[in-house]
């Protein structure tokens, strides 16, 4: 039996070896300083090796989180005294994280050395000891009645550990966001993840393919990193709602619940889960740990929905519990839960500076399995007040054992009076549309902002958005030229709801939101008149001279941003940002898979743009989109069940 790491002193040594699947309730490497004076720095370290067991025919990568800033530099010191590598640059905020990597480390202890400038006294050096082994480690195995071994807990070291491990997975610059075909070529890329064969399995090399949509993905990439390091895990069965109800979730199963982990679901997905109890386990051949996790994740993928994140702010048999908008609560692996059925999860925050306004990035998931990295702003983060939808800034609710020995989910007042996570909030259920985006504004740019280049930024946002959507729109044009035949068009609301082609290619979701940017882009003038408080108004202007200027440079601004989508006979064709404005009305009815990509960019008939279309959606539908087109001319998805006006 080996002690449990987490309670050392901030200035020993720890030896990090073999603990790793010794039993139940063994050490992982993860460590947090607690309980002395250097914890009341504020920075609260967690320190993370990895691999799980390092041996020298692996890369050791080391990680430092912090939850406050510091300014320290990382040394990583070989067996003979020598630096191998430093690191001095910080990521982050909050957490704040420092990784340092050997490709090669020879066999002996290894020092993963911190020294923080301006600590107290005694606190300006953590020092811990790795011990890299000579031979390959033994591989870890199952365990049984659960999909993998429980060894650690949830707390705000690993909670820190698992926001840096999102940020570094998902990093990103603002010039040029990436985008990848799907979640699973992101976390083969041993560059971004730190957990890339952590567990010594060959687990990220085994072919694992991770296809989620938008509601899938934070689930998936919480589960990987509970699996890696051995944390509880589990998942709710939830209902969507209705037309006056939000969602509900009576159903959790979580990895020890052995009917949840090998039962995919009997219902469908829109139904009100059946009794759990009745659920019984078929007979199963054992299978390897990372094979285990891989049909897990399959699992997951066919239980959870929108519906999961979209639940009410206090109700506590859900997965996830809103949290207050402010920068410490709003850290990478945080979900956003949109009304409309759409869920990103947040992967940096980048400070204001003199220059540029503060931005939060997200990534998210789309139906087609691409994964891309988007900005906050109202084109993207789409908040409404209704009966239906808890809708906002959410994290997983922590998954813990009781002294009895079973997994339980905490409750939203146990998380707010936890002195490991305090953050429950249920402000953002009481706030108004403007309330909400004025507050996330004052969140990302304390300092007052200079009025016409938050526009440009504002206008930059809708640009990715529409470039975003050329990977989507091609994607139904090489689905039409697949030969598949017509897509069927569901009914009434689920449109916005739905499985097959249609939800894989059609986008009535992504257009509603597009819609609603461009309105935000529009008004953006009228929004630095309403709050001109918020701007860093320039010396001798008038409000109304502001946004006169504002008004003038808009059309300008917009016609200088281009981008180039595919047509139908491959030939590329090129567009403005001013020419998605100007094609608004068009784009309401631009979302059906079976139209030529001409038409679903809003080209008129009679265009040398549209000279090229050679398919259009059948009569039928167009009458359905004719008779939905309300909901995108006033910019508001209808309640479920809702068959049109």
């Amino acid at each position: 039996m080996f002690p449990h790491s987490r309670i050392a002193a901030a200035t020993a040594s720890l030896l990090i070896a073999s603990a790793f699947f010794i039993s139940p309730v063994s050490s992982t490497q993860a460590w947090a300083e607690t309980s002395s004076a250097c914890a009341t720095e504020g920075t609260n370290l967690a320190v993370l090796a990895s691999p799980a067991v390092p041996w020298k025919g692996a890369p050791l990568r080391v990680i430092f989180a912090a939850e406050k800033s510091a300014q320290g530099e990382l040394s990583l010191i070989a067996p003979d005294g020598s630096v191998a590598v430093k690191s001095s640059k910080p990521h982050g905020g909050p957490p704040y994280f420092w990784i340092a990597e050997v490709a090669t480390p020879v066999a002996g202890t290894w020092h993963a050395k911190f020294v923080r400038d301006r600590a107290v006294s005694g606190c300006e050096t953590v020092t811990r000891e790795i011990a890299v082994r000579a031979e390959r480690p033994q591989k870890p195995g199952t365990v049984a009645g659960s999909v993998w071994p429980v060894h650690d807990t949830w707390d705000r070291a690993t909670e820190n550990l698992y926001s840096a491990w999102i940020e570094k997975l998902f990093d990103a610059s603002l010039d040029a966001p990436p985008s990848w075909k799907a979640l699973h070529e992101v976390l083969r890329d041993r560059s971004r993840n730190f957990l890339f064969d952590y567990l010594g399995l060959g687990e990220d090399e085994m072919g694992m393919v991770f296809h989620p949509d938008c509601a899938d993905m934070p689930y998936f990439l919480r589960a990987y990193f509970a699996f890696k390091l051995g944390l509880p895990f589990g998942y709710s069965r939830c209902s969507r709602g209705t037309a006056t109800k939000a969602p509900t979730c009576p159903q959790w199963f979580n990895i020890e619940s052995v009917e949840a982990a090998r039962q995919p679901p009997q219902q469908s997905a829109s139904a009100e889960p059946a009794d759990a109890a009745a659920a019984e386990p078929a007979p199963a051949k054992r299978l390897s740990l990372a094979a285990s996790f891989g049909k897990y994740i399959n699992v997951i993928g066919d239980a959870v929905h929108s519906g999961s994140g979209r639940t009410a702010a206090a109700d506590n048999n859900t997965d996830y519990y809103p949290v207050a908008l402010t920068q410490a609560a709003l850290r990478p692996g945080t979900i956003y839960a949109d009304p409309f059925g759409h869920i990103l999860m947040l992967t940096k925050r980048v400070a204001q500076t003199d220059h540029s306004a503060g931005v939060f990035l997200a990534a998210d998931a789309q139906p087609d399995g691409t994964v891309a990295i988007k900005r906050f702003w109202r084109g993207n983060f789409l908040f409404a007040q209704d009966n239906t939808t808890g809708p906002g800034f959410k994290r997983f609710r922590p998954v813990v054992r009781e002294r009895n020995g079973a997994l339980r989910r905490l409750t939203n007042t146990q998380i707010a009076g936890s002195a490991q996570y305090g953050n429950y909030s249920a402000e953002q259920s009481k706030m108004t549309t403007e309330a909400f985006y004025d507050r996330m504004d004052d969140v990302m740019s304390p300092a007052p902002l200079d009025p016409s280049r938050a526009m440009k930024e504002v206008i930059a946002a809708l640009d990715e958005q529409a470039q975003a959507r050329v990977t989507s729109v091609e994607n139904g044009r090489k689905y039409l030229d697949s030969g598949r035949g017509v897509a069927s068009m569901p009914e009434g609301a689920a449109i916005f709801e739905t499985t097959g082609a249609w939800e894989d290619f059609a986008t009535p979701s992504r257009d509603l939101r597009l819609l609603i940017a461009i309105d935000v882009v529009r008004g953006f003038p009228d929004r630095v008149a309403r709050r001109p408080d918020r701007y860093a108004m320039p010396a001798g202007r008038s409000v109304a001279d502001v946004k006169g200027e504002l008004q003038s440079a808009l059309a300008s601004e917009l016609a200088a941003r281009k981008f180039t989508y595919t047509r139908s006979d491959g030939s590329p064709w090129t567009l403005t940002v001013k020419d998605v404005i100007d094609r608004a009305p068009a784009l309401e009815m631009a979302y059906n898979v079976n139209d030529c990509v001409e038409l679903r960019w809003g080209a008129t008939a009679s265009s040398d743009e549209a000279a090229t279309c050679k398919r259009h959606a059948p009569e039928a539908q167009r009458a359905k989109m004719t008779k939905y087109r309300p909901w995108f001319h006033e910019r508001r998805r209808p309640a479920r069940g809702a068959r049109g006006v």
